[in-house]
């Protein structure tokens, strides 16, 4: 009874844009245990040493390379850490899983791919979905790096529609197998995989099936060619034909016509975790871009002196903070849900597939702010080295080719975008987060008269978290008045749920760097936090200006008359600062710290 009353408690996913979070409440990569940080320092220690140099000769298409760094990675344990121990990984926490996959998958995209899609979508749904069996048959080899994995889901007419795909599935006249055909593309490690995760439709179910099927070239599996592709080059990317493919009946994974689920399921763990890859990319491309910039004189000056030079620094280190932030807070809120369901008597499999389903909302918003921030920061790294920047010779631009995968693979930006508020929708439907009530208060309060006191912003970054009740309030006012006036049309309003999501994105970055900045501020004194407190309020200031723009093209758009007057109104009072921050002097603190350590250290 006290677990569930603790499951009640806790906040749920998307309640953040409703429910003021309070800076003790969050994780930050401050609070790395020690254990934690041994993990993040090994896994450094062998991406500086096996990946790092031999950068150029993955960007040489070297696919057997890319296969004995995930064999290495496997010996050393890294594939196994979100597998439990019974089945030879390291079961460790969602926080650890986290963290190794940030830091192995930032020296070149083509590891960051063959990482992310072994150890996730060609791991995880047999670790959560499979049974007893097969979990004992394919996930210690998985785990090892024995075996690897892939997925196969995507097809030449289902992308992001992937319920319609049209591979079939053929149960056989004796029952004891399946005979799957049909042609899947884009398949990650598809070149050296042992094993695919396949969907297909068995007869005419409305939901596609999922089936672990070995790869045996000789039952029916022939690949196309390796894809020539703009980045990650080094990532095994082929098509695979299925042409009755036996696939016997025990392998059907999950239950049948719940392949669907499975798929999506496995995308949630996908987004966030492909959040975490971006992250020491960024790290590593504004610590190129630096030591670049205080290496290369013009005009007898360091080009880092320049004011041009040092706002792209600044800007590029604040959407590297933010973006720590938001990522480690998140992934502790499921970490925490998690361990909270198994104290309630749910199995491994239950209980991380319903703490990660419990914050999806999460895992869309960092995918689509994480994945658009690393792109900006290799373009603006190519741009302060200039000429060279563009050059094959220096790493910014196969890192900006790398970045650009990002904000396609584990569903577009755009359907994130539209999930995000979707989910948000429907939660507040089921009655998890309570939306209509705030969005009546909001409504309420643009009818009646505003306060004219003057509010006490002596403490601490009070006056960004008063900003941030007042971006929240923005939110509702949009995405609430529009789903007053188009009802259950609101999901065909594409544009308007856009620039609804942008709402949503920019409120919960922001945030999560003010409440990292507040609490360790709170913690390691004032003084000390100078830095983290600059990016914080940066990052702020950037979401404000997003957020105005998205929010008037909504309410122009969907508003007439003097609602739409009233509308525009509330935005420029909620989008107003008391006492705006002095955006160049900001850029300054924090491009000193950076020049003078030469890299992104905080």
């Amino acid at each position: 009874m006290e677990t569930k009353e603790k499951l009640d408690d806790m906040i749920r996913g998307g309640q953040f844009i409703v429910k003021e979070t309070k800076a003790e409440e969050v994780f930050t990569p401050e609070d790395f245990s020690d254990e934690q940080k041994m993990m993040r320092d090994s896994v450094k220690e062998f991406v500086d040493r096996e990946i790092w140099p031999r950068k150029e000769e993955f960007e040489k298409k070297n696919y057997d390379l890319t296969e004995e760094v995930m064999r290495k990675a496997g010996q050393l344990g890294f594939l196994g850490v979100a597998v439990p121990e019974e089945y030879d990984g390291l079961g460790m926490d969602f926080v650890s899983t986290m963290l190794v996959c940030d830091y192995i998958s930032g020296a070149t995209g083509s590891i960051a791919t063959a990482f992310g899609a072994h150890t996730g979508i060609g791991t995880l749904p047999i670790t959560l979905y499979g049974t007893e069996e097969q979990k004992k048959k394919y996930v210690p080899k998985l785990a090892t790096g024995e075996w690897f994995g892939a997925y196969c889901l995507t097809e030449p007419g289902a992308g992001s529609d992937a319920n319609s795909g049209k591979t079939k599935a053929v149960l056989s006249e004796d029952g004891s197998h399946y005979k799957i055909t049909g042609q899947k593309m884009w398949i990650s490690n598809a070149g050296f995989c042992d094993i695919f995760i396949v969907f297909a439709r068995i007869e005419d179910d409305k939901n596609i099936t999922g089936f672990i099927v070995e790869k045996d070239l000789e039952n029916g599996i022939s690949l196309g060619d390796e894809e020539k592709k703009l980045g990650i080059h080094s990532s095994s990317t082929r098509q695979v034909f299925f042409n009755e493919t036996k696939v016997p009946v025990e392998n059907l994974l999950g239950e049948r016509n719940g392949g669907f689920k499975i798929a999506m399921n496995a995308l949630n763990v996908g987004r966030i975790k492909l959040a975490a890859a971006c992250l020491d990319a960024q790290r590593r491309v504004l610590g190129s871009a630096v030591s670049y910039a205080n290496d290369r004189v013009q005009f007898d000056t360091p080009i880092s002196k320049f004011g041009a030079i040092r706002s792209k620094l600044a800007e590029m280190a604040a959407s590297v903070y933010a973006g720590e932030a938001a990522s480690y807070r998140a992934s502790k809120n499921i970490e925490d849900r998690i361990n909270l369901r198994k104290e309630s008597g749910s199995s491994h499999q239950e209980a991380e597939l319903k703490g990660v389903e419990e914050f999806a909302i999460e895992c869309s918003i960092l995918k689509v702010a994480v994945s658009e921030d690393i792109q900006k920061c290799t373009d603006e790294g190519i741009q302060i080295y200039g000429g060279m920047g563009f050059s094959a010779d220096a790493p910014m631009e196969s890192a900006w080719r790398d970045a650009r995968i990002s904000r396609i693979y584990e569903g577009t930006n755009e359907i994130n975008r539209m999930l995000s508020v979707g989910m948000l929708v429907k939660k507040a439907m089921k009655g998890h987060v309570d939306l209509l009530g705030p969005a009546k208060a909001v409504a309420d309060e643009l009818t009646g008269i505003p306060s004219f006191e003057t509010p006490d912003y002596t403490k601490l970054l009070a006056e960004e978290k008063a900003m941030l009740k007042k971006l929240k309030k923005v939110f509702l006012m949009v995405a609430g008045s529009a789903a007053q006036k188009y009802g259950e049309e609101l999901e065909d309003q594409q544009q308007l749920l856009l620039a609804s999501a942008d709402i949503l994105i920019e409120t919960y970055m922001a945030e999560s760097a003010i409440l990292r900045a507040e609490k360790n501020a709170d913690r390691f004194g004032e003084e000390s936090q100078k830095v983290q407190i600059a990016m914080a309020k940066l990052r702020l200031y950037k979401a404000v200006d997003k957020i105005n723009e998205k929010a008037k093209e909504g309410i122009i758009s969907f508003a007439e008359g003097d609602e739409q007057k009233m509308m525009l109104m509330g935005l420029k009072r909620f989008t107003k600062y008391e006492n705006y921050p002095n955006i160049v002097e900001l850029r300054n603190i924090i491009a000193d710290k950076i020049v003078e350590d030469n890299k992104y250290a905080v």
